[in-house]
């Protein structure tokens, strides 16, 4: 029995260098876990492995983490935060624009969505004080809502379903556009909101929507992103047609307020048009709806020449 626990003297020597190399290979995957990206604020974001509880601060943020394929990380939301349906199971951390903070900091989630310029400066300085990992988002362009759900999706280790998300996204796009690239262009007033009166301008997402069914945004030239305007500078610029979310997905008031407005363009050819503003208010894959509701609007106007 003895010597059935005797070893070859060479052998003996070989174990201790062989479980080094096998120590080794089990060792470089996890050390090869961190991963890292640059977030739409310029700031890189690391983690040692990817996020398993993540919690996204508007709606938007919440649409992009599902879109990544991190659906079943996500922890809880904000108000609002009602698509895909099953983020309306999620509890809920306030609202955007005023996070319950105890009740965050009690989730522990070890990634936070943020929306940079729609979440309170004060407050998101202060989760990162606290040592929270937060990835800003504040997308102005298609190509950045594909690239966030990509970034996103190696954050949360759902790389290949974010990809494919992605491609999804541009490939929507680009048919769009085929589509409607040779129509001729239909001034239009995207209208964000009704009190202040605010539109939006050639630095918005939503800009690119319009670009894309051949509109022309005729208050694409003011110097801010979403402009305060007065209802005389519509009137000045006399849209052919006259586009609004209101502040609910069936609520067309806003679009009936311009029709006192009878010298408008707008309303004598009766191209006063709504459009879901979740649909096409939210950073999110759902433009490829929001862009084919108002490339149809904005066809019939052409039909109404």
């Amino acid at each position: 029995m003895r010597a059935a626990q005797h070893r070859h003297p060479t052998l003996s020597r070989l174990l201790p260098a062989l479980a080094a190399v096998v120590m080794g290979l089990c060792a470089g995957p996890l050390l090869a876990k961190e991963v890292c990206v640059t977030d739409d604020a310029d700031r890189e974001v690391c983690l040692a492995q990817p996020a398993q509880r993540v919690l996204p601060l508007s709606p938007g943020a919440t649409e992009l983490a599902f879109s990544a394929g991190a659906g079943d990380q996500v922890i809880a939301g904000v108000s609002y935060s009602d698509y895909p349906p099953e983020a309306r199971e999620l509890p809920s951390v306030g609202s955007h624009t005023r996070l319950d903070m105890e009740k965050l900091m009690s989730m522990e989630p070890d990634l936070l969505i943020v929306w940079a310029t729609g979440n309170p400066r004060e407050q998101t300085d202060r989760l990162e004080e606290l040592g929270l990992t937060l990835y800003f988002t504040e997308a102005t362009n298609f190509e950045q809502i594909a690239s966030n759900i990509e970034r996103l999706s190696l954050l949360t280790g759902t790389h290949e379903a974010g990809h494919k998300e992605a491609k999804r996204f541009r490939d929507g796009i680009e048919s769009i556009r085929q589509q409607y690239q040779d129509a001729d262009p239909v001034p239009l007033f995207y209208q964000v909101w009704d009190e202040p009166l605010m539109t939006i301008n050639q630095h918005h997402f939503i800009h690119e929507v319009v670009n894309l069914c051949r509109g022309d945004n005729v208050f694409a030239d003011l110097s801010r992103r979403v402009p305060r305007i007065g209802k005389e500078s519509v009137l000045e610029a006399n849209p052919e047609a006259i586009v609004a979310g209101g502040m609910g997905e069936e609520n067309r008031q806003w679009l009936e307020d311009w029709k006192g407005f009878s010298n408008l363009t707008a309303v004598q050819q009766g191209n006063l048009f709504f459009v879901p503003p979740s649909i096409i208010q939210r950073p999110t894959t759902r433009l490829l709806a929001g862009a084919e509701n108002l490339c149809e609007h904005l066809e019939t106007a052409r039909e109404r020449r």
